[in-house]
C-alpha cells in the first residue's frame, strides 16, 4: 500500500486541511454513484444549504473574535431582561403615551409658529400709522397669502387633507378604508396647512382639531386631538367617542383616556415652560360667583337660550349643507375648486378680510381680537351694559388685555347692536369659510358664535333685571358670563349632536357653578337639532358622497317591519365548488366584486364559503401559465384543478335570513363594520345585501315614496 504525501512545503498541516475536503469529495462521488438518478434541483439545494453553514461558521468565528465577549453577553442580557419587564404591561402604553407626547408637541409648535406670524402681522399693522390704504393692504393680503399657501401646499401633497377630517374618520371607523387618507404625507400636509390657516386670526375665523396604529386606536388619536387643544381630556375623550363612534368598545376606553390625558398635561406644561403661564390652569379661567352663581328662576331664561341655539344651528346646518353642494354644482366655482383651489381660497379671504377690516365694518365686529380673546371677553363675569353707562373713554390704539370688553363697545350702536351685528356678519362668514379646501377646524368657530349667543342672551336678561331676580326674599345681579358658558356648550353641542360640550365648557373654565343651567341648554338645544338636521359632520358625508351608512333615527319604527328580503339584492355572481377555469374567467371579468359566494352546485345554491378575488386572480395566472408551458415527453397529462381543489374556500360565519329587520341588519353592518353579508334561507343562498342597499333601504324609509 502506497502512502501519498503531498508535494507542498507545509508537510503534515497542510495534509490535515486536504484530507476533510478530499473525504466530502469522495462522499459526494459516492452519493451520485449510488443515486444515478439526483435531480438537479436536490443537488442545488444540498449545496445552498452547505454555503449556508459555511456563512454560519464565518459569523460564529468573527463573533468570538470581537473585544470582551463575556461583558458584550452580559449587557445584551440585561438588555433583554429589561425588554421583557417593559413589554410585559404591552406595547399600547408605550404607543398611547408617545402619542399624545407627539400631538403635544406639535400641537405646541403650531401655537408658537402661530402667535409669532400674528404679532408680526399686528405689528405690521400698527407701524403703518394713519396711512389706510397700506393698512388695508397688510390687513388684507397676509390671509390671502397665508391661505393661499395653505391650500396649495396642503392640495399639492395629497387632495384628502381639506377640511377637519372628522367626517373621513367617521368613515373609516365604519370598515372603509381610504386610500392614503391616514398617510404621513396627509398628517404633514394638515400640520402645515393648519399652521397657516390658523395664522390668519380672526379675519378667516377658522380653529383647530388635530388628529393623528390600528383601528381601535383612531378614537383614542381623535381624543388626543381635542384634549391637546383645550387641554380637556375627559371631555375631549367622550366627545371624540361621540362624534365618531356608534357603537364604543369599553375595551379601548383606556386608551382614550390615558393618551389624552398625557397629551392635555404635556400641552400645558410646555404653556409653564414658555413663560406662557405661570402654573397648569384652566385654559379659559374664569371668576364666576360660587355661592350663588345663579337663581332658580334663571333656568327658564338658560332654556330658552338653548331652544335659540337649537333654532340658530338647524339654519346654520342647512345653510351650510346648501352653500356646500351649490359650490360644487355652481359652474364657475366648481371650475375653481377643480383646477385652481388656491385661488378660490384667495378670494374667500379676500372678502372676509375686507369685511373684518377695523376702520370698516369690524370696527363693530371686535375684530382686533383674536379668536382665544373672543372667548376670554365673551366669559368675562362684569356686566358690559353697566360698565359701558360709565365709560368714558375713547377705544384705545391697541388692545388692552385688561379691558377686552372695550372692543365690543361702540357708543353708536350700544354693545347689543355689537354683539347681534357680530352674530348677524359670522353667520354667513362662517358658512362661507367652511367651503375653502385647506386644513381647517370648526369646532372652535363654533364654541366661540355660541358664546356670543349667550352674552347676548345674559346681557338682555341683566338689562331687563338689573337688580336681579328676586328669589325667596334674596336678590341677586344676573352673570352674562355664565350665559355665555352656557350658549358655547349648547351650539356646538347641538351643531355637532353632542353632549359632552357641556362637560368641555366646565373644563376649558375651571368651574362646574353653572353645571345643571349648562347641561339644561345643551339638552334642549339637541333636542331641536336632532330632531330636524343631521350633524355638521354627518352634512359633510352626505355633500362629499362619502360610503358611511347612515343612521336609522329613533322615530323610524318601521325599520323594524322591513325585512331583508324586501331591499336585498338577488342579482350577483354566484361560483359553484366545482367551477372551471373558463367559468371563473368569466365571472371575474365580467363582475369587479372583492369577494364570491361559493355554493355547492348552481342548481342546490346550498352556500359552502367565500372566495376573495385576489384568489381566484391568483388561480387564473397560475392555470393559465400551466396551459401555456409545454408539455415534456413522458410527463404525467395535466388536470384541470377546480376552484374547490385549488382555492381556498373562507367560511362564512355570519349570515342572515330573509325574514331579518333592517333595524338589527343596520345593528349589525354598524358594530362590526361589515361591507357585505349573505341572505340564506335553511341553508340555500337567496341574496347578499351590501351598504348601497341598507343605505337606499334606510333612505326610503324617512322618505318613503307616495302612490300618485
Amino acid at each position: 500500500m502506497v502512502s501519498i504525501q503531498p508535494r507542498t512545503p507545509y508537510g503534515e498541516a497542510a495534509r490535515n486541511r486536504l484530507l476533510p475536503g478530499l473525504h466530502r469529495d469522495l462522499l459526494l462521488l459516492a452519493w451520485r454513484h449510488r443515486w444515478p438518478m439526483a435531480t438537479a434541483g436536490s443537488w442545488r439545494v444540498w449545496r445552498e444549504h452547505q454555503a449556508a453553514q459555511a456563512a454560519e461558521r464565518i459569523l460564529v468565528l468573527q463573533e468570538s473574535w470581537r473585544p470582551w465577549p463575556r461583558t458584550r453577553r452580559t449587557i445584551r442580557g440585561c438588555l433583554e431582561c429589561v425588554k421583557r419587564q417593559l413589554f410585559r404591561v404591552g406595547d399600547d402604553w408605550y404607543f398611547l403615551f408617545f402619542l399624545g407626547l407627539i400631538m403635544a408637541l406639535i400641537s405646541f409648535a403650531m401655537d408658537f409658529t402661530v402667535s409669532r406670524v400674528s404679532n408680526a402681522h399686528k405689528w405690521l399693522y400698527q407701524e403703518l400709522g394713519d396711512h389706510l390704504l397700506l393698512k388695508y393692504l397688510s390687513w388684507t393680503m397676509y390671509p390671502v397669502a397665508l391661505s393661499a399657501f395653505s391650500t396649495g401646499f396642503s392640495q399639492s401633497i395629497t387632495p384628502h387633507s381639506g377640511g377637519s377630517g372628522i367626517p373621513e374618520l367617521k368613515t373609516i371607523l365604519t370598515g372603509v378604508m381610504l386610500e392614503e387618507y391616514l398617510a404621513i404625507k396627509n398628517f404633514g400636509a394638515k400640520v402645515v396647512g393648519l399652521t397657516c390657516t390658523l395664522a390668519c386670526g380672526s379675519t378667516i375665523f377658522l380653529g383647530k382639531v388635530n388628529k393623528s396604529k390600528q383601528t381601535e386606536m383612531l378614537v383614542a388619536a381623535a381624543a388626543v386631538g381635542v384634549a391637546t387643544v383645550f387641554g380637556a381630556p375627559i371631555s375631549g375623550v367622550l366627545f371624540s367617542i361621540e362624534v365618531m363612534s356608534s357603537h364604543f368598545a369599553v375595551r379601548d376606553y383606556w386608551r382614550g383616556f390615558f393618551s389624552a390625558t398625557c397629551g392635555a398635561f404635556m400641552f400645558r406644561l410646555l404653556a409653564v415652560f414658555n413663560s406662557e403661564q405661570e402654573t397648569i390652569t384652566a385654559l379659559f379661567k374664569t371668576n364666576f360667583k360660587i355661592d350663588f352663581p345663579f337663581d332658580l328662576p334663571e333656568t327658564f331664561f338658560f332654556m330658552v337660550l338653548g331652544g335659540i341655539c337649537g333654532v340658530l344651528s338647524c339654519a346654520y346646518l342647512f345653510c351650510q349643507r346648501w352653500l356646500l353642494g351649490y359650490v360644487r354644482r355652481n359652474m364657475i366655482t366648481a371650475k375653481l375648486l377643480a383646477t385652481d383651489k388656491p385661488i378660490y381660497s384667495s378670494l374667500v379671504a379676500l372678502l372676509l378680510a375686507s369685511i373684518t377690516f377695523p376702520p370698516s365694518l369690524g370696527h363693530f365686529m371686535a375684530s382686533r381680537l383674536s379668536m382665544k380673546e373672543h372667548l376670554t371677553s365673551l366669559f368675562d363675569n362684569q356686566t358690559w351694559g353697566l360698565l359701558s353707562q360709565n365709560a368714558s373713554l375713547a377705544r384705545p390704539p391697541q388692545v388692552d388685555p385688561e379691558n377686552l370688553w372695550i372692543e365690543w363697545w361702540e357708543p353708536r350702536i350700544t354693545i347689543y347692536g355689537s354683539l347681534a351685528l357680530f352674530l348677524v356678519m359670522k353667520f354667513w362668514m362662517l358658512i362661507v369659510a367652511t367651503t375653502m379646501p385647506m386644513p381647517a377646524g370648526y369646532f372652535m368657530p363654533l364654541f366661540v358664535y355660541g358664546a356670543a349667543i349667550g352674552r347676548l342672551v345674559g346681557e338682555v336678561v341683566a338689562f331687563l333685571f338689573p337688580h336681579g331676580i328676586q328669589s325667596d326674599g334674596v336678590v341677586n345681579t344676573i352673570t352674562p358670563g355664565g350665559y355665555a358658558l352656557a350658549g358655547a356648550a349648547a351650539f356646538s353641542g347641538s351643531v355637532t349632536h353632542t353632549l359632552s360640550t357641556a362637560l368641555l365648557a366646565f373644563e376649558v373654565t375651571g368651574q362646574i357653578a353653572h353645571i345643571l343651567p349648562v347641561i339644561l341648554a345643551v339638552l334642549v338645544a339637541n333636542a331641536i337639532a336632532q330632531k330636524f338636521q343631521p350633524s355638521f359632520y354627518d352634512g359633510t358625508i352626505i355633500v362629499k358622497k362619502l360610503p358611511y351608512l347612515p343612521r336609522i333615527r329613533s322615530r323610524h319604527i318601521g325599520s323594524y317591519r322591513v325585512t331583508t328580503d324586501q331591499f336585498m339584492n338577488t342579482h350577483f355572481a354566484v361560483l359553484a365548488k366545482g367551477a372551471s377555469f373558463e367559468e371563473i374567467l368569466s365571472v371575474v371579468t365580467s363582475t369587479d366584486d372583492l369577494e364570491y359566494p361559493i355554493v355547492e352546485s348552481t342548481e342546490s345554491l346550498m352556500l359552502v364559503g367565500m372566495v376573495q378575488r385576489a384568489e381566484l386572480i391568483r388561480y387564473l395566472q397560475t392555470h393559465d401559465e400551466a396551459k401555456l408551458s409545454p408539455q415534456e415527453p413522458g410527463e404525467k397529462p395535466r388536470s384541470n384543478g377546480t376552484l374547490g381543489d385549488d382555492c381556498t374556500i373562507e367560511p362564512i360565519t355570519l349570515q342572515l335570513s330573509p325574514w331579518t329587520s333592517l333595524h338589527q341588519a343596520h345593528t349589525l353592518f354598524e358594530l362590526l363594520s361589515m361591507q357585505r353579508v349573505f341572505v340564506t334561507s335553511l341553508g340555500r343562498l337567496v341574496g347578499a345585501i351590501s351598504r348601497r342597499e341598507m343605505k337606499k333601504a334606510i333612505e326610503d324609509l324617512a322618505n318613503p315614496k307616495t302612490l300618485k
